[in-house]
């Protein structure tokens, strides 16, 4: 049959979702720097006040793949917007629609929300992924640079030591 199913994620899925983190962040050279466990994903994707969603997407009962997002703000729209954090989809899968099929259910639930927009990230080394975004209509943000507050530098300047 060949189907590929995409169904939200539920928390015996946790395992699972970490072991796709982890093999997404070797695929894009940071494996060192997933610190998640099992806990940590069922208690924000899962818990009472979880602010993120999981999507599994599955190839004939298996799971082949898998999608994280929350939905985000836009001032100028005065709307909320869809933004992906993570998508995906096994080395042997890829290419087969999985990662079009999970990127299309996010956009179905973008404008079932009535999301302004619906974004997300690409390293600029992953071409093979920004010639996939680009070939579905998707179009780079040039314009926009990316900062990060994380850790120590976090707590430190929360702290009001600069």
């Amino acid at each position: 049959m060949n189907t590929i199913h995409i169904r939200p994620a539920v928390p015996a899925d946790a395992a699972l979702l970490l072991g796709f983190v982890s093999e997404l962040a070797v695929y894009e050279k940071a494996g060192h720097e997933v610190l998640a466990s099992v806990a940590d994903l069922e208690r924000t994707l899962f818990g009472a006040d979880a602010k993120a969603h999981a999507l599994v997407c599955e190839r004939d009962g298996q799971a082949i793949g898998f999608a994280i997002y929350f939905f985000s703000y836009s001032t100028w729209l005065g709307r909320n917007g869809l933004y992906l954090e993570d998508l995906y989809v096994t080395p042997e899968q890829r290419g087969s629609g999985a990662g079009k099929a999970l990127l299309r259910h996010l956009a179905r639930t973008a404008v079932e929300h009535d999301c302004g927009r619906f974004e997300w990230s690409v390293l600029d080394w992953n071409e093979p992924a920004i010639q996939f975004y680009q070939s579905i209509g998707a179009a780079p943000q040039d314009e926009w640079v990316r900062y990060r507050m994380a850790g120590e530098t976090l707590r430190a300047f929360a702290a009001g030591a600069d």
